[in-house]
């Protein structure tokens, strides 16, 4: 793939400038999606803010899915590039989205049959049922179209074109927060009017994605799929840290929303949900980024450009440093603001949330690198270490820390296991970094 966007010497401003249209994308994207939370929240009431967070984690099984085969296929795409092999990286690219498409109709229609039980199991008190019912069942309708524009997410940055999937997460941001009013504000449709509205956002990249693969022209373009099961397993595995971090989502909203409703109720269930999205809103820098560079590194480890390689892990770990300190600063000082954009008349679910703020604010100094650790293994094809370090990070220490810090602190102990699991983590990835400095020419 000579004359890719790929295959040129790196600076810190020529890198930042490149991934800077994933960083924008994704702020975007946590943006919108904390609009039509607000909304929900504005124009119905802190019950359907509360219910929409009870069924999150059903589409972080979609998103996981997506996120998977996009950020794992990138990888093997890029390498592939990067190595000349262009024709096999097509077939890939274009079997993948095939598979993408087909796992997001198979939820739908798991969705579809299981609807009910589905709610309940995701700890829906008969207070929210109402609300989680009429916003999910909307929603389903979605979930193929939300697949593909997760995995188009990642794929553009592949294909040297990160601007475009900014520009369409603009479009489809703009046209959510429209139609949320819409169907909110004026229809009166509640929360299934806030599932309609970002179900159209998601066609919009969806479509617009297969429109632009479906071109001649491009370097990534869809062609004749073969059936390569390697591949296949391939970006499954440098996947499946994506995919676990977004499974790991699910199980710690679950267990968050547990938590909150034995201790403070339905009101305890809408603070911990103003801050979860708050947390995805401010770490989209950090992930935007990651998603920007990791091709990258990909297509210099298909090189075997060490050079290249430290000059870009070098600028990364810099942005990383700084970045961590602002949002933290963010976080910290403006957090009561925050809540009180979501909570809106409630003054209690404004209380807890700001008390929350003040504990949570700190895990934002240790997860940047983090998450960026687990993205760069997955973009050097080394999905056991990526998966092992996501898993550790969620399932281990955050899914623990919830579990056992209520017992001794109450409260205090839900605010407190995300900075505990992310400090932990902190050196985990550092130390991980440090082990694998020589094989991957990082420094």
């Amino acid at each position: 793939m000579s004359g890719s966007a790929l295959d040129r010497e790196w600076t810190a401003g020529s890198l930042l400038r490149f991934a800077l249209p994933s960083v924008a994308m994704m702020i975007f994207m946590g943006l919108y999606t904390a609009v039509d939370t607000a909304f929900a929240a504005r124009f119905v009431n802190t019950d359907a803010l509360s219910a929409i967070n009870i069924v999150c984690p059903a589409v972080n099984l979609t998103v996981g899915l997506g996120t998977m085969l996009g950020a794992g296929g990138s990888a093997v795409v890029s390498r592939k590039m990067g190595a000349g092999e262009t024709q096999e990286a097509r077939e890939d690219f274009t079997l993948l989205v095939l598979l993408g498409a087909a796992a997001g109709f198979l939820l739908l229609l798991a969705g579809a049959v299981w609807l009910d039980e589905l709610i309940f199991a995701l700890g829906a008190s008969p207070r929210l049922f109402p609300y989680c019912r009429d916003y999910l069942a909307v929603l389903l309708w979605f979930l193929p179209a939300n697949m593909l524009q997760t995995m188009f997410s990642n794929l553009f940055a592949a294909a040297g074109k990160p601007g475009l999937g900014l520009g369409l997460s603009v479009l489809a941001g703009t046209a959510n927060i429209a139609l949320d009013w819409f169907f909110m504000a004026l229809c009166g449709l509640g929360v299934r009017g806030a599932a309609l509205g970002t179900g159209l956002g998601y066609l919009i990249p969806a479509a617009s994605g297969l429109a632009y693969f479906m071109r001649r022209g491009g370097a990534l373009r869809f062609t004749r799929p073969r059936w390569r099961r390697p591949a296949v397993r391939e970006s499954c595995l440098n996947g499946s840290s994506e995919m676990v971090g977004q499974l790991a989502a699910a199980a710690s909203t679950f267990l968050f929303n547990r938590a909150m409703m034995e201790l403070l109720g339905e009101d305890g269930v809408a603070a911990i949900t103003i801050l979860i999205y708050s947390q995805f809103l401010l770490n989209t820098l950090y992930i935007g980024f990651s998603i920007g560079v990791a091709p990258v590194f990909g297509f210099n480890w298909g090189r075997k450009n060490g050079a290249r390689q430290k000059k870009v892990f070098s600028a990364s770990v810099r942005f990383l440093a700084a970045a961590s300190v602002l949002v933290f600063l963010l976080a910290r000082l403006g957090g009561p603001w925050i809540a009180r954009l979501f909570a809106g008349e409630s003054a209690r679910v404004c209380q807890i949330a700001s008390e929350g703020f003040s504990v949570f604010s700190y895990s934002f100094l240790f997860c940047g690198l983090n998450l960026f650790t687990s993205a760069l293994f997955t973009a050097l094809s080394n999905g056991r270490v990526s998966a092992a370090l996501s898993f550790l990070r969620t399932f281990g220490l955050l899914a623990g820390g919830i579990l056992l810090l209520p017992r001794v602190w109450g409260v205090m102990g839900v605010w407190l296991a995300v900075p505990a699991a992310e400090c932990v983590m902190f050196s985990v990835s550092a130390a991980c970094l440090f082990r694998f400095r020589r094989q991957y020419s990082l420094f």
